[in-house]
């Protein structure tokens, strides 16, 4: 399996809020993923494991940047954080096919479409990884996010009640979502496309 993808970046996206620059995420992005975790709303770090907005979490995220076992693209807009996305893979676990996808766009730019390219660069880079599965996981709350990846071919494959506690004590229940990468590799060489997605 491939552990550097050969995408080039930094490119230009395009999406209702205007156009992003989307690169590779590196240590020296640090500061600005600091302010970019620190503008979200609280509920949306129930999005990923672990509470990224804890120094320490983010100390180890640029580690495993640096180690090659997470993948994150950071967007900016006028030199600005706006949105991330990370793909976490863990070569020595016996799911090293599967990538877990996290997905993360500033409160301004939802609703223009930016969520839904940053998933499409996602798809590209596991292809490009030889990933099989990408799995994303939510809160049954966050609706909007949900039908987003099931447009895009995500399929919910597990509900686990109760699961996840806020930093207010509150339990929510969360939904685990897949898409089969490889099944889109397959079409994508059937019928002679590059495009990502479903």
């Amino acid at each position: 399996m491939n552990q550097e993808t050969s995408l080039t970046y930094p490119r230009q996206l395009a999406c209702k809020g205007g156009a992003v620059e989307v690169a590779r995420m590196a240590a020296s992005d640090r500061a600005a993923l600091q302010q970019f975790v620190a503008a979200l709303p609280p509920d949306d770090l129930l999005f990923v494991p672990r509470d990224i907005s804890h120094p320490k979490v983010q100390d180890a995220w640029m580690r495993a940047l640096d180690a090659g076992t997470i993948h994150s693209l950071a967007a900016r807009s006028g030199g600005a954080m706006v949105g991330c996305t990370t793909i976490y893979t863990d070569r020595m676990s016996w799911s090293r096919h599967v990538g877990e996808l996290r997905v993360l766009t500033a409160p301004d730019w939802r609703g223009k479409g930016l969520g839904r390219l940053l998933i499409q660069e996602c798809f590209l880079q596991a292809l490009d990884l030889g990933l099989k599965k990408l799995v994303a996981q939510m809160t049954t709350k966050e609706a909007g996010a949900i039908a987003v990846f099931e447009d895009l071919g995500f399929k919910p494959e597990a509900l686990l009640r109760q699961h996840v506690a806020d930093r207010g004590g509150n339990v929510h229940d969360l939904v685990i979502l897949s898409h089969d990468v490889a099944a889109v590799a397959a079409r994508h060489a059937a019928y002679g496309t590059g495009e990502a997605g479903a």
